[in-house]
């Protein structure tokens, strides 16, 4: 069954903005996409990406007849952003969004949505360490997963409308408690965040000599939680701040298992090393048979072909560095 909207407005415009905009238009998801922003020169961009139909500094004028609404601010700014837009929502119009967090979002959002209009949170679970317009791209939400978090109030046939709309855009999706979602994606997101920004942050503590050898001799999983790092500091705050009972949950027990490894680690404890190794690296290959990751060596890098030896090579006798 496939399904589009009459106008789709995007409140927001950055990377998972600007990649709605461009997959709902290559699948034909809606007649007219409007665009607002609060930045004149994020506008403008959007407007020589030719990402939309309407575009506009002003929020209401945006959604104003629009019958899907999709909130792409940081968390943080959702309450401003609604009190603007609530007496222009159309009566049957879908609301939604794409934060990480979700209970938040209900707490602020559904105490001033209108009558007639249906409240569905939704998180796309896809991005990249890049942000603004001109970062998004159509394919951003192929086979990756979209939670939505609807009300009890919600008719099944609005749900059923937006989990068509992001299947149509690749998305599988799955539906679940705002307050669960929160929970999950705090250790399967937020946490690791947490960790990728503190040790960089600690390379940014040390002296600069030492620094400067930390990034020259930078290897893969250093490298991997920069790129984490480089994500969009204003959206990363706003969760930390809207999402903070289930991070520090989260972050209480990430403290005891690290302690529990600390201690195996000064005592000499191989087994015990060896046994919680052998469990996470289960975990990975979970991933990977789930279709979240790729098995191909590397991580997928691109290899340049081998070039023969010349001469005889000593292969060592231990295996797998942190570049393995």
């Amino acid at each position: 069954m496939s399904v589009k909207f009459r106008k789709l407005a995007l409140i927001g415009i950055g990377l998972i903005g600007s990649s709605i905009a461009l997959a709902a238009r290559r699948q034909g998801l809606a007649d007219v996409i409007a665009i607002s922003t609060r930045k004149a020169e994020t506008l403008e961009e959007a407007r020589e990406l030719g990402l939309g139909d309407l575009y506009t500094l002003d929020a209401a004028e945006a959604v104003r007849g629009a019958d899907l609404v999709i909130l792409c601010t940081p968390v943080g700014a959702y309450e401003s952003v609604m009190q603007a837009i609530a007496s222009s929502l159309a009566p049957g119009a879908i609301l939604s969004d794409v934060g990480s967090v979700k209970q938040h979002v209900v707490n602020v959002l559904a105490p001033l949505v209108p009558a007639g209009v249906s409240l569905i949170p939704g998180h796309p679970i896809a991005g990249t360490e890049h942000s603004g317009p001109s970062a998004g791209f159509a394919e951003l939400f192929a086979g990756r997963w979209c939670v939505l978090t609807p009300g009890p109030e919600v008719a099944s046939t609005q749900v059923d409308k937006l989990v068509q709309f992001w299947e149509a855009m690749g998305s599988h999706v799955e539906t679940m408690e705002a307050s669960h979602h929160d929970m999950v994606l705090a250790i399967t997101s937020h946490i690791p965040h947490l960790v990728a920004y503190n040790i960089v942050g600690t390379v940014a503590d040390l002296e600069a000599a030492t620094q400067s050898e930390v990034i020259k001799f930078s290897a893969s999983g250093f490298r991997d939680f920069t790129r984490i790092a480089a994500s969009d500091p204003v959206m990363w705050r706003d969760i930390f701040l809207t999402n903070r009972d289930a991070v520090l949950e989260m972050l209480g027990r990430f403290s005891e298992d690290l302690s529990a490894l600390q201690r195996s680690v000064r005592m000499g404890d191989g087994p015990a090393l060896e046994a919680m190794f052998t469990r996470t690296r289960a975990i990975r290959r979970s991933i990977i048979s789930a279709g979240q990751e790729t098995a191909a060596a590397d991580f997928g890098r691109p290899h340049e072909a081998t070039p023969t030896p010349t001469a005889p090579v000593f292969v060592r006798e231990h295996g797998g560095g942190d570049d393995a």
